[in-house]
């Protein structure tokens, strides 16, 4: 289980978050939503360990991220990024191999076990028929799937996704957030898209501001009224097979 405790940073004189208090339970899908500037990343970044909270803790079970050692953090939480790229000439099994680097016993070879469990990241991803293709060769929704499988193949407690929908399609988008709701592990997922969240999330944490302004079911938190507050935006709220579908008005001319 993730814990959130009280967290507050700054950035020079600019406060980015102030007093942010939030769980993910063990094995559920978290939404962290709001709009830009509203403190997301920053927050996904202190839960990774990427900087230390000036106030409050961030505790993975009964460990405080910020005390342990970047070996340790690397072989518990995994990051998916919004974007990955490189100009090295590396093949699909190369990406997802990285994702193993905080567990070989020897920096410079792999293991067979390692290679298995690549194997088997491809597979719950569907990209085993791809192993052998260039990363370059890949299309945006490919390379998405395949930096998936590398978090994957790094066998995490937690697994953290900043935007990582931002630069697919649709399709690509729902394939992408189904695998992670079908691989069972913990996630704390920043998204932009509303109706994904409620299609996806057990719950969603929303901050405006870099402050938590509402927690809990996306069809009891995510209301016209937060919308209209948060956003910025007048929408209606429909049921749709028992969950909330989101439909925006459109602004005045």
């Amino acid at each position: 289980m993730l814990d959130i405790d009280d967290v507050s940073w700054s950035a020079g004189a600019t406060r980015i978050l102030y007093e942010v208090t939030a769980a993910v339970p063990r094995g559920s899908l978290v939404g962290l939503l709001g709009p830009n500037g509203s403190g997301k990343t920053t927050l996904v970044r202190a839960v990774a360990g990427l900087l230390r909270p000036a106030r409050g803790r961030v505790t993975l079970g009964e460990d405080d991220v910020a005390q342990q050692p970047r070996a340790v953090i690397a072989r518990r939480i995994a990051l998916l990024a919004q974007h990955a790229d490189t100009d090295l000439d590396l093949t699909v099994t190369d990406v997802v191999l990285l994702g193993r680097f905080p567990h070989r016993r020897s920096r410079w070879s792999d293991g067979s076990d390692d290679h298995e469990i690549v194997e088997r990241a491809l597979r719950r991803v569907d990209l085993d028929g791809l192993a052998h293709r260039k990363w370059q060769t890949l299309s945006g929704g490919e390379r998405q799937r395949a930096q998936l499988a590398r978090a994957l193949a790094q066998e995490p407690e937690l697994l953290l996704l900043d935007e990582p929908t931002n630069h697919l399609d649709i399709g690509h988008q729902l394939q992408l957030l189904s695998l992670v709701r079908r691989s069972g592990v913990t996630t704390l997922a920043a998204l932009h898209d509303l109706n994904l969240a409620t299609m996806f999330c057990d719950s969603v944490v929303v901050l405006d501001q870099g402050r938590v302004v509402a927690a809990g079911e996306p069809a009891k938190v995510l209301t016209p009224a937060l919308l209209s507050d948060v956003y910025g935006v007048n929408a209606e709220i429909l049921d749709h097979d028992g969950r909330p579908v989101i439909v925006y008005r459109r602004p005045p001319a």
